[in-house]
């Protein structure tokens, strides 16, 4: 029996370092035809290492790069803010993300948001869900440790100090808890989308006979509220919604 499930690990380890090969390989296939200015060949290159399940950063990026030399700006949009998602502190992201939406048609101002808005953004967006949690445990783990160090302890002045660091630990824990679920509430009411289309009617309600609310164009991000068939309900940051086709654009 042991003998059975050693042998189906090592298949599972063989099959697995062989498609990491031949992501590799198409990878570096859409290298060499991204470098030679074959774009579209570049494309699906990459394109079929995400269909063998395989995502990575440097691979959205490149894809991103690759439909912005073909003018396809509302792909261009998606990828980099797909390879953003998986590495949201690199710079060389970021700055052709910002290239791709100056070559947007619609010229959106955000809501002005206030002071405390900003800060809290500020502290939220330090980690997402699973780094808050790490937190999470790391300051229970250091309550833990100085309660314990608090009680065995002998010298009054070092208990004192301990019991001080304890439940300063579980004070942090107690708002890295309350931060990990407030960036998970947020992350799942966060639904951000792309418009594919060149152009699309933002209408008042669900049916084609509605009044026009506006219009939007490629490469704009909009926030999906809700879903009635075919339809889409979507929010832009001017606070502005309105529903459209849900064919016109592609969730991130």
């Amino acid at each position: 029996m042991m003998r059975k499930i050693w042998v189906i690990l090592m298949l599972m380890m063989s099959m697995t370092a062989l498609v990491k090969a031949q992501d590799a390989g198409a990878f570096d296939r859409g290298n060499e035809l991204y470098r030679s200015g074959d774009y579209r060949g570049a494309i699906e290159a990459w394109t079929t290492i995400l269909d063998e399940g395989q995502h990575s950063g440097a691979v959205y990026f490149n894809l991103g790069n690759a439909h912005y030399k073909l003018n396809e700006i509302g792909p261009s949009i998606y990828f980099y803010e797909k390879a953003l998602q998986l590495d949201p502190f690199n710079s060389d992201i970021s700055n052709n993300l910002a290239y791709a939406r100056n070559a947007t048609v619609d010229a959106i101002e955000p809501l002005p948001t206030s002071v405390f808005t900003r800060w809290y953004h500020g502290v939220t967006d330090l980690f997402d869900y699973e780094g808050w949690a790490l937190w999470v445990i790391a300051w229970i783990v250091g309550f833990s440790v100085f309660f314990l160090m608090y009680y065995f302890g002998r010298s009054e002045r070092l208990k004192r100090l301990f019991f001080v660091l304890a439940f300063s630990c579980l004070g942090m824990g107690i708002i890295a808890l309350f931060l990990a679920y407030q960036v998970r509430a947020e992350q799942r009411e966060d639904r951000p989308a792309i418009i594919f289309a060149e152009s699309s009617e933002v209408l008042s309600e669900p049916t084609r006979n509605s009044d026009l609310s506006f219009v939007l164009h490629e490469g704009t991000k909009v926030q999906i509220l809700s879903r009635d068939g075919d339809w889409v309900r979507v929010q832009i940051a001017d606070g502005q919604d309105g529903w459209m086709r849900l064919s016109d654009l592609k969730e991130l």
